[in-house]
Formats: structure tokens, sequence, C-alpha cells
């Protein structure tokens, strides 16, 4: 396992060799790309941040962030989180994750994650007020993660991820991989409190829907002749990423820290995306976040109304509970992103700390 930040630095680098062409953040691009549930954080704690903390994100958070972060795991981590993802549209977002420590300095992790858009009436060309009954789309994806600390200071990971979108009779599979790195360094007696990272995601296979859903049986092909056709979709690139962030945690006194953090993210699709937050947390007990990220391209974007799904103003709160004086705790985590549209995007996740 020692060659493992050896084969993340090469796959980071490939990669990014590989996907430069479109690291345009040009959003003439937009649509062009699926699989777009790849960019949901669908975990509480970050999502209060607007994804800006992945130099500093721990554990199963780090699954939609930067995966690095599971390395500094030092037992087991379980969590749940539910998000109400633009709420009003009956989208909601399920998610699990585990991260468990293996050996003297690694960890593994799943984590797996089910978006659902609810009932949608069934229609055709001949009944388009539908009665036909109701279909429900299904997204799911499923990461298995492996990472490790490889001194006190340098820490790394790497994640497989498998996407599925699917109703009844057509679906679309895909595969991806995100690799990440975190460097801890400092000017006080810890040595502890600037904190660098990058995460490269979303790097993989293009995916293509298929299924009977797709066929369909043409009566005018001929007299007395009922053929069967197949319609061709066109395959469609994964939204890969390159993020990179600083974090410097302000310790107050023993009891009251302030930790501001920075991202900058270049997307193949859409527009590249600058991300600035803070968090106050009084000893591990309470943590309050705020976080806004805006467009690159638009430099007043800070004071601009129009905020989108992934852009605009973020917010959190966390409560964690210890459990004896073995070091286990519960937590009650909540996320908040506002958008333009709808009542904005909320979660709420529940995590065992063992």
């Amino acid at each position: 396992m020692k060659k493992l930040i050896k084969y993340i630095f090469i796959f980071t680098a490939v990669a990014s060799l590989y996907t430069a062409p479109v690291f345009a953040g040009n959003e003439d691009r937009a649509g062009q790309a699926g699989a777009n549930e790849l960019l949901i954080n669908p975990w509480a704690r970050s999502s209060g941040w607007g994804g800006c903390n992945l130099a500093l994100v721990r554990g199963v958070e780090s699954f939609g962030v930067n995966i690095a972060g599971m390395g500094h795991n030092k037992g087991t981590e379980v969590v749940f989180a539910q998000t109400d993802w633009l709420k009003g549209s009956d989208i909601k977002i399920s998610s699990f994750g585990i991260a468990q420590k293996v050996g003297e300095s690694g960890s593994m992790g799943l984590s797996v994650s089910s978006m659902k858009f609810g009932d949608i009436e069934r229609t055709t060309e001949a009944q388009p007020d539908g009665g036909l009954g109701v279909f429900s789309p299904q997204f799911l994806t499923i990461g298995f993660s492996y990472a490790k600390s490889f001194s006190n200071s340098i820490f790394g990971g790497m994640s497989v991820k498998m996407i599925s979108e699917s109703i009844n009779d057509v679906k679309a599979q895909g595969l991806v991989v995100d690799a990440g790195i975190q460097y801890v360094t400092g000017f006080n007696e810890e040595k502890d409190n600037l904190k660098f990272g990058i995460s490269l995601r979303n790097v993989g296979t293009p995916m293509k829907f298929d299924g009977e859903g797709l066929s369909y049986r043409n009566d005018n092909a001929g007299a007395n002749i009922n053929v069967l056709q197949q319609q061709r979709t066109e395959r469609f690139e994964m939204p890969a990423l390159v993020a990179i962030g600083i974090a410097y945690d302000i310790k107050l006194n023993q009891d009251h820290r302030i930790t501001p953090a920075a991202s900058f993210t270049s997307n193949s699709f859409i527009r590249d995306q600058i991300g600035i937050g803070a968090e106050y947390g009084f000893r591990q007990l309470f943590m309050f976040r705020a976080g806004y990220t805006f467009d690159k391209k638009d430099k007043n974007a800070i004071f601009d109304e129009e905020i989108a799904a992934l852009i605009g103003f973020s917010a959190g709160v966390s409560v964690q509970v210890p459990l004896g004086k073995s070091g286990k705790s519960f937590g009650i985590d909540y996320g908040y992103r506002a958008t333009e549209t709808f009542d904005g995007t909320h979660t709420i996740g529940a995590r065992f700390n063992l």
C-alpha cells in the first residue's frame, strides 16, 4: 500500500493531461455531459460549505468532495443523509456511507446514493393525457473507496463509482474514478492548521441509454409487414472536474476555532467556479458554517440575485454528542443551499463515530 500515493499522483497527472482540452469551463458545452447527479453533494456538512472544504473534509463526507479526507479516519464512521433537492420539485436523494479503518493507516469506504423523482404519468402518442399508470425514474450511485495516511501530513485516496440511470424499460450505466490528495502543515506548535487539497473527480467511461423502451413496431413499413425498429441513442460524457482548495484553522483558544476556506473548480462542461466559506467550531460539540459559490466568469456574481442550483449561498450546522469517554459520538448535521427557483436544497444527516 506504500505505492498508493505514487499511483494517485500518476493517475492525477495522466487524467489531467487527458482531460486538459475539456477543462475550459466553457458554458457553451453545457448540456453535452450526462450523469450530472455526480455534481450533487448529498452530504450535509460539506453541503453547508458549498463544497469549498475539500482541503479539510474528513470521513464519509469525503465521498462527495475529496476522497483523500477518508484517510484521517480513526475508527468506524456511519452516516445517513436525506436531501430534499430543489424543495418543491419532489426530488429526493437518500444516501448512506460507511468508512472503516483498516490496518495502521488505511481506511476503506462504501457509499450508496439513490435519487428518486416521484411518480410520473405515463403517456403515449395515442394517449397524451395519460391514464396508463405511472413510472418512477431512479438514479443510483455506488462507490468503493480506499484512502491512506502516508504520514502526519500527507493523505491520499481513490474511489470507483458505478452509476445507473433507469426507468422500467430504458437504462444507462457507467463507471467513474475519483482521486485526491490532502496536505496538512502549519506554523504553530501543533503544525496542523494549514491545509491544502486537490481532487480529480468523475473521470470515466461514456454512458449510453439502451433498452426495450427505445424500440417500437412500425406498421407502415410496407403492405402486410410489421417491423420492430430500434432507436439509436448518442453516448454522453461524464461531468469531469478538477478542484483545488485551501483552509486555515484560527484557534482562538482551546475551545473556540474559526476556519476560513476557499476552492477553485475547473469543470468540463460548465463555467469554472470559485467557492469561499468559513466554519466556527466550539470544541467538537457545535459547528456552524457558511459559504458562497460563484462563477469565475461573472465578476459580479457575488452580488447577483440569480442563483442556480449549484451556485450561491450555503450554510449549515452540526451538533455532536459524545457517547461516554470512549471517543464514540453521535451527531446531527444540516445543510442548506439557496436556489433561484424552488425553495432551496435541504440536507439533513445523522452520523455515528464508533
